[in-house]
């Protein structure tokens, strides 16, 4: 598990990404960007609670990230910019700032579920470009998805059963959760509390 101050340090193919967008902010603005717009503090030397991880696996980019990204009473503005760089539009490349509610919801979903694996995420944030055009191609895509506000994920499990994982999202009742068995994922965000199923 990456430690908050190895993060940055380890030589992970998230950090090697040579295609930047031209609207991604520097890893300095990223930072600042997450602390003003989620009133994120930098972590306290106090011990507060147990710190807070998560294991990811971008199946679009094959990257995989496991990082504290909670300690010490508060969110580590390095491991947001990690989660935030795996979670990009791989599409465009465009890199955003994910909502911190969404890393806890996963936290939730993993202790629930009791699994042993990342999250296989297909899809993390949205850029308006990439959306629209999906929109387009299929009616199961919202015109102001929740993608696009960092807000949602499609993900997978590989070793719980996806209506199990639909079912564990549902018990959180904490956002959107959406079940598409023959696309093999379930969608979760921390918008309303909803269900839905599609294809």
């Amino acid at each position: 598990m990456i430690e908050r101050r190895r993060l940055l340090k380890l030589s992970l193919s998230v950090f090697g990404v040579s295609a930047v967008a031209p609207n991604a902010y520097a890893q300095d603005d990223i930072i600042g960007a997450i602390l003003e717009a989620q009133k994120v503090s930098v972590a306290p030397e106090t011990p507060v609670a147990e710190p807070k991880w998560l294991s990811l696996h971008n199946v679009h980019t094959e990257e995989k990230l496991e990082a504290v990204y909670w300690e010490r009473g508060a969110y580590v503005p390095d491991a947001l910019v990690a989660l935030n760089k795996v979670l990009r539009d791989y599409r465009t490349g465009d890199v955003a700032p994910m909502n911190v509610g969404l890393f806890d919801l996963l936290g939730d979903i993993h202790r629930k579920t009791e699994t042993q694996k990342a999250f296989q995420v297909i899809s993390g944030y949205r850029s308006p470009a990439s959306n629209a055009l999906l929109s387009e191609r299929s009616g199961e895509v919202a015109k102001h998805s929740l993608h696009m506000d960092g807000k949602a994920m499609d993900i997978y499990l590989e070793d719980v059963a996806l209506d199990r994982l639909r079912a564990a999202a549902l018990t959180i009742q904490r956002g959107g959760v959406g079940y598409y068995p023959e696309s093999r994922f379930v969608h979760v965000d921390v918008g309303p509390v909803r269900r839905w199923q599609g294809t």
